[in-house]
């Protein structure tokens, strides 16, 4: 990320390491003590199998849109830009949309409360934000495609 003299709170940081740290306790947790069904048969169990196939897909638009944002800006440029390709042909935040349906996937292969309660705090982690990016890109492109969705693509 480029930046001309912008500064990040180091609270957003710690809260990050503090969440990221409690949900992966909990997960692995609950994973690796409290499920007794994680056995070498829940590799072939369908809930594993259609889980994971859901965690790589958000994995990819995770990653893919992440990567076109990153090279919105060439080297020394400060502007905001509007993102195309990949996902953004639909939605305003695909990367949001990916990690959304990553924890989905996530909640899915492991069946866990745990995994579910990670999806829910995505998704109202993530929902907003991406709301409040769609209606900053409406305000401040007016040439920003109106077709364009904030979250969910041809619904929201």
């Amino acid at each position: 990320m480029r930046s001309k003299n912008k500064t990040f709170p180091i609270l957003i940081i710690l809260f990050s390491v503090l969440f990221n740290s409690l949900n992966g306790y909990l997960n692995g947790r609950n994973i690796f003590y409290f499920s007794p069904i994680y056995n070498a048969d829940w590799l072939k169990d369908p809930r594993f199998i259609i889980g994971t196939i859901v965690f790589l897909a958000g994995l990819v638009i995770n990653i893919y849109s992440d990567h076109l944002l990153r090279k919105l800006r060439k080297p020394g440029e400060y502007d905001y830009k509007i993102p195309c390709g990949g996902f953004f042909k639909f939605i305003s935040s695909p990367n949001y949309f990916g990690e959304i349906i990553e924890w989905i996937g996530w909640a899915v292969a492991t069946w866990s409360i745990a995994g579910i309660a990670f999806a829910v705090f995505t998704i109202a982690n993530l929902a907003p934000r991406a709301v409040l990016n769609h209606k900053w890109y409406l305000n401040n492109f007016h040439e920003y495609p109106k077709e364009r969705k904030a979250l969910i693509p041809f619904v929201y």
